[in-house]
């Protein structure tokens, strides 16, 4: 089950809970929901940590930059629910 969006506001980008040293440049592209409620894996402890709420996991591409100041495209992954926003941001992989 796979949906498309086309972007995401930036102002969603507050308050994000990042795995790693990176920051979003831009606006995320491609989205699309790789999981939702129940399939999710981690479904019990990201309720646990951020609270009850329809959780999707998403993939989309972006750039990065990294903590040394490189900039690169990376393909991320996230947890997202209305009201509660983007959690546990990751880079999955660099793309090139």
């Amino acid at each position: 089950m796979r949906s498309q969006r086309t972007s995401l506001p930036r102002a969603t980008l507050l308050h994000v809970d990042v795995w790693d040293s990176f920051e979003i440049v831009g606006s995320i592209r491609r989205i699309q929901v790789i999981a939702r409620g129940e399939e999710i894996r981690d479904l019990v402890a990201i309720e646990e940590r951020f609270g009850t709420g329809d959780w999707l996991k998403l993939k989309g591409l972006a750039t990065v930059r990294l903590g040394d100041g490189t900039m690169q495209e990376a393909e991320l992954h996230w947890y997202e629910a209305d009201g509660i926003g983007m959690r546990w941001v990751k880079i999955k992989r660099f793309l090139d």
